[in-house]
């Protein structure tokens, strides 16, 4: 079995070996240039994401954006990142569609032992977010994890274990508080109503530029 194949496996690894601490050094250096480039930049700025994630990329990413390899990330349509999002893809990262997260998510892959003598070790297992998610501020998604479509986790949380899907869950460790309702598609923040009146109102002024 090669190194590349226990990673994917979740067996014991360690990285300087089959090119690939050559190929985290040419990731830091595309990490480098897109958090460097000019925010005018368009069409350079979605051409180099499209070399990082090694695919066609419809996603609006801020920069800073952190990573170890890019091409581990699997990345679905019309997804936000919002600044200073750090993703540890040494095990797979796969997000759905419409998955936002908000400023300084961490997603991490990678576990080591927890005895001294052997944390030098790695092992990796992957983190699947499902469509529609939201991810609030300076959460931390850990190895293994799978988050169900539609779900929001709140700000700061640290997610250990799967969270299902519909679920608004927070904490730390994360848990679900309820699942999502009637009344969340009638108010949008506490006792604040969706109003037609105003949503209509939101829609004509942001298409009038």
């Amino acid at each position: 079995m090669r190194m590349r194949e226990r990673i994917l496996a979740g067996k014991l690894f360690l990285d300087n070996c089959e090119n690939l601490p050559e190929e985290r050094m040419q990731a830091k250096k595309k990490m480098r240039q897109f958090n460097q480039l000019s925010p005018e930049k368009l069409e350079e700025r979605f051409q180099l994401l499209d070399d990082i994630f090694g695919t066609k990329v419809n996603a609006w990413i801020e920069a800073p954006f952190y990573f170890c390899y890019g091409r581990n990330i699997q990345l679905g349509e019309e997804c936000y990142l919002n600044m200073g999002c750090t993703f540890i893809d040494d095990g797979k990262i796969t997000i759905g569609n419409k998955v936002a997260f908000g400023p300084g998510v961490t997603i991490a892959t990678v576990g080591h032992p927890i005895h001294p003598d052997r944390r030098r070790l790695m092992y990796a297992d992957p983190v699947t977010i499902e469509d529609n998610c939201w991810i609030g501020a300076n959460t931390t998604i850990c190895p293994g994890v799978t988050i169900g479509e539609n779900s929001v986790i709140g700000a700061g949380s640290i997610v250990t274990k799967d969270i299902p899907a519909n679920s608004v869950a927070v904490g730390n460790p994360c848990k679900v508080l309820r699942e999502i309702n009637s009344r969340d598609r009638a108010f949008y923040y506490k006792d604040r109503p969706f109003g037609e009146e105003d949503l209509a109102e939101i829609h004509r002024l942001n298409d009038s530029n």
